[in-house]
């Protein structure tokens, strides 16, 4: 049986990030992914027959990965950033608002429009250079040991901040800021993406998720991978082999000893092999179930539906002073009022699928050509990402297939009618004929890409820093053996798609 300094399950971002690390610092590692390819959620298919063009099928923006990994490892990545932050078309009306990364006066303008005086985007100006300074100080820290709460809290220098975005839910500091619904939707998405939860949560769930999509690479940008979510993953599969890693796809690991041996099947046959240290890259339910462990929390559950379009051409916009280029190519806001959102999360946690879903999408097309056909790219075509909130798994799991149906059918209502023209009049047709349309819901994610409930965090995010005394100056990957870590999303200071778990663990093993 051979032996490894080092077994990786899952051959996601993080496992590649992890098995990279470890083999440059001259370690024997072997990652094992069950799937055919690597890239975990983090990859590019073309996802409609006969149709030249590669879209990210499931993660689709980068925000977290930071620029230290970037240059320990060598990838080859070119990320792009978008010029228009978002667009939200106000229902039931001709305006909309356009926040303008590149024009702060046009994005006044806007801002009066939607909502008749100018606070709103004064507001606007003071929170995102407060959430611009809080990511400055706490976004390095995500590769360090783990720091205690008081520490975190002495970085970070800032009481309005930290009291309003730490310490009390989040809904309130959003309400106090803002006065109009729209805007105060745009924020308020930030704290709902991947979460089922409601701003005024107690818990503070939808601060945590807040502060992760406002602290990447210390600016709080979320930028465009060129080549699609695909281009990521090869780059960290290439940095892996160069450094000695032995990757095995169609490797289903079936057993986890935690004195030493993994059992995994590939093709007909089983095979082991030991290990020094295992390097868990898969959820921590399944990393549980694998070493015959009961789950440490309960289960997780996704909410959201994900869409996937390919578009003849961008859809005429109900707001015709708005280029469609533009409203696109940023995050495009449906029905994401903060009123809204919170009505739809009601029903939803009642068991109502929400009549209204609200969603966002964007093209990466827009941004990255690159991921189409030249043919297909000269026609005018675009890929269309959409994200649909509040859709929690226990909305599908009497029927998935006909709740799926049911909530992409309103989903597209929904965007329809912020729309000049129904969007199913702009999608293309595959080889067969058919509309260049995908959805995918929770239970779908769950069993394609093995995120328990769907939850695309593998579970609810935690704190950037030490929760409890023993915790700190750890790494946040630890877990009741001392030789079997977590190294995905699930680990704390995980999340998105970022290489910091898999970073982190690697540390854990290089510095123990």
């Amino acid at each position: 049986m051979q032996r490894y300094d080092a077994i990786v399950v899952g051959g996601g971002h993080n496992g590649l990030t992890a098995a990279a690390y470890l083999a440059s610092a001259g370690r024997s590692v072997l990652v094992l992914e069950a799937a055919d390819h690597t890239g975990g959620a983090a990859v590019s298919a073309p996802v409609f027959t006969g149709v030249d063009a590669r879209l990210s099928r499931y993660a689709y923006l980068v925000s977290l990965l930071p620029q230290r990994i970037v240059s320990d490892l060598g990838l080859r990545i070119s990320l792009r950033r978008r010029r228009f932050s978002s667009y939200t078309p106000v229902p039931g009306s001709a305006t909309g608002l356009l926040i303008d990364n590149a024009d702060p006066a046009a994005t006044g303008r806007s801002f009066a429009a939607v909502t008749g005086s100018d606070a709103d985007f004064a507001a606007w100006q003071r929170f995102s250079a407060m959430t611009g300074r809080l990511a400055a100080r706490m976004f390095p820290t995500m590769l360090d040991p783990l720091k205690s709460r008081d520490e975190m809290r002495t970085i970070v220098d800032d009481p309005i901040a930290w009291n309003g975005l730490l310490e009390e839910p989040i809904g309130s500091s959003i309400r106090t800021t803002f006065a109009d619904d729209t805007v105060r939707g745009v924020v308020a998405t930030d704290a709902l993406i991947g979460t089922f939860t409601s701003v005024d949560d107690p818990s503070l769930l939808a601060n945590r998720c807040f502060l992760y999509h406002v602290i990447g690479g210390g600016t709080g940008g979320w930028d465009v991978p060129v080549g699609g979510m695909g281009a990521v993953t090869d780059a960290l599969a290439d940095a892996a082999r160069a450094a000695g890693v032995r990757i095995e796809t169609g490797a289903e690991v079936v057993s986890i000893d935690p004195d030493g041996e993994v059992r995994w099947i590939a093709g007909e046959s089983e095979q082991r092999a030991a290990f020094g240290h295992l390097l868990g890259a898969i959820a921590p339910q399944i990393l549980d179930r694998l070493l015959g462990d009961a789950p440490a929390g309960p289960r997780p559950e996704g909410a959201q539906l994900k869409v996937n379009m390919l578009l003849s051409h961008l859809p005429r916009l109900a707001d015709p002073s708005v280029d469609p280029a533009a409203a696109f190519g940023g995050t495009f806001h449906v029905n994401e009022g903060l009123s809204a959102l919170e009505a739809s999360y009601a029903g939803a946690a009642r068991g109502e699928p929400p009549a209204v879903p609200p969603c966002e999408s964007y093209g990466h097309s827009l941004t990255d050509p690159s991921i189409l056909g030249p043919e297909l790219a000269r026609s005018g075509a675009h890929t269309l990402t959409l994200f649909g909130l509040h859709q929690p798994a226990r909305l599908f799991a009497k029927d998935n297939p006909a709740a799926r149906a049911a909530a992409l059918a309103a989903t597209l209502d929904s965007l329809d009618a912020v729309l000049g023209e129904p969007i199913r009049d702009c999608l293309l047709t595959d080889a067969d004929g058919r509309p260049c349309l995908e959805a995918r819901t929770p239970l779908d994610l769950e069993r394609e890409i093995g995120l328990p409930g769907g939850h695309i965090f593998h579970r609810d995010l935690s704190w950037p820093f030490a929760e409890a005394d023993a915790d700190i100056g750890r790494w946040g990957v630890e877990t009741a053996y001392t030789n079997v870590l977590l190294a995905g999303a699930g680990a704390r200071r995980g999340g998105g798609v970022s290489g910091i778990p898999g970073h982190n663990a690697a540390m854990a093993v290089l510095r123990t």
